[in-house]
């Protein structure tokens, strides 16, 4: 019984499908040895290079130094309060002693997401704000990004790249609409050269007379990477008159957020709405507005729609979780942190925050086993250091310190390069200095006394001294 060789072209279909790229790429490369000119193979290579590297964009939104400087778009400076990200403020906002605010001014929020920590502001504010890894300065620009993982694709590969994009004929291949649309991907995602990407999608469009939505939101993506606003707003408007559609909008939206115009992004997602309902990108990208004007109402209200069509969305739940807790419900912040959990969401962060809950909802021994349980899935210093950070808070509102001198020596260690967390391990200080009503001289010579009408509970002499000196050297 003789074997039938499967055709290499099938076999990467197949492993296309299967999501198995690697496989895909060497069977390609097996069809070139039959056809050198197979255009069907060709194809597939390019679309299984530009998978294995293909990222979301539409959540890259880091502002760099180098965007603020070489910004020519004028954007009001002085705009009206509820008009504008960068003086964003509610009557119905969180209250800053009870929701703590990022060093950009904005509440704490649920999901960490680019950009939703940094400052929008200007270079001022980007200059003067704390120089560590953890803050909201933009350090770097954000097209260096794109050109890192432009070129982190190709290490894998050896000898010659599989296109040269310099020597390419890009007026030969805008004809052919199949290849075109893979090999632009390929140039857009893979090789990161937007200039040629935005040379085919041009010639491309003119080659379907202007009828093809597709390639005009390309040149919007193009326009915008290139800094070039006003023209990709209206590739942006006429690819959705022209056919609607999801991505479009949510690019046009980003569009309208870096143009600091939340409100023409929340009408354009409204009208959005009325063709998509219940679209839960859509619902998404209007509760992160409505968050970063300060309007935490609205925003956990639209999270809410969220969960209603998608149960399992991260950030929904987590925003959710968050409010419940700074709205002094810790009871039904938990309960939402523990689906995370169900979901197999097993984070030192998600740990983190269900100890925090299960302390202030007063179930002390759930909270040591889940910053114990934290300590062992961090990952990073600065999230090992906000965890100890958290769990001497603990221990020193229950009158149980026991820190030991190498756990003191780790907790410096970590906090070495954090500023913000040495100002708070300051405070911790301070405060297991005042349960045990006693006073100190600062190093200038000046003495503060601390609060001494607490009652000096079961604090140790030896653990006070301890955090005395911490205190002292952190000082």
């Amino acid at each position: 019984m003789t074997s039938v060789e499967v055709d290499p072209l099938c076999r990467a279909l197949y492993y296309y499908r299967q999501l198995k790229f690697d496989k895909c790429v060497e069977c390609c490369e097996k069809a070139f040895e039959k056809n050198p000119c197979d255009q069907a193979a060709w194809a597939l290579k390019a679309m299984a290079l530009t998978r294995m590297v293909h990222v979301d964009d539409l959540e890259i939104e880091e502002e760099g130094i180098a965007e603020i400087l070489l910004d020519d778009n004028a954007i009001a400076q002085v705009a009206r309060p509820g008009t504008s990200l960068r003086t964003s403020s509610s009557a119905q906002g969180a209250n800053p002693l009870m929701r703590p605010m990022s060093q950009s001014g904005r509440p704490i929020t649920g999901m960490v997401r680019s950009g939703a920590e940094g400052a929008v502001g200007s270079i001022d504010a980007a200059l003067k704000t704390a120089r560590t890894a953890m803050s909201a300065r933009p350090v770097t620009s954000s097209s260096g990004r794109y050109v890192r993982m432009g070129t982190a694709s190709m290490l894998s590969e050896t000898g010659e790249p599989f296109i040269n994009v310099a020597r390419l004929n890009i007026s030969k291949y805008s004809q052919q609409p199949a290849l075109a649309k893979a090999l632009f991907n390929y140039i857009y995602y893979h090789e990161n050269e937007v200039r040629h990407g935005l040379e085919l999608a041009t010639q491309a469009t003119q080659n379907s007379k202007f009828q093809d939505w597709w390639w005009k939101l390309q040149m919007g993506k193009c326009y915008y990477r290139l800094s070039m606003f006003r023209d990709a707003e209206k590739q942006f408007r006429c690819a959705n008159t022209q056919q609607p559609m999801v991505e479009t909008a949510l690019w046009l939206g980003k569009l309208f957020i870096r143009l600091d115009q939340p409100l023409a992004a929340l009408e354009l997602y409204r009208t959005s709405l009325e063709i998509f309902p219940n679209d839960t990108f859509l619902l998404t990208a209007t509760a992160r507005i409505h968050e970063g004007l300060n309007d935490l109402s609205a925003s956990v209200k639209f999270y809410k729609d969220v969960l209603s069509y998608d149960s399992v969305s991260v950030e929904a739940i987590a925003s959710i979780a968050t409010n419940h807790f700074y709205s002094d419900q810790p009871e039904v912040g938990l309960r939402f942190y523990r689906r995370l959990l169900q979901m197999g969401l097993h984070t030192a962060e998600v740990y983190n925050n269900i100890a925090l809950c299960c302390f202030y909802a007063q179930q002390f021994d759930l909270s040591i086993t889940c910053v114990e349980r934290a300590l062992q899935l961090s990952r990073n210093d600065g999230t090992t250091a906000e965890v100890w950070y958290n769990m001497s808070h603990i221990a020193i509102v229950r009158c149980k310190t026991n820190i030991s001198v190498d756990r003191t020596r780790v907790i410096k260690i970590l906090l070495s390069n954090a500023c913000d967390l040495q100002s708070r391990i300051i405070t911790i200080m301070q405060r297991a200095i005042t349960i045990s009503g006693c006073s100190f001289r600062t190093r200038r010579g000046s003495t503060s006394t601390l609060q001494s009408g607490l009652p000096n509970t079961s604090l140790s002499p030896a653990t006070t001294s301890l955090c005395f000196h911490i205190w002292w050297e952190t000082v």
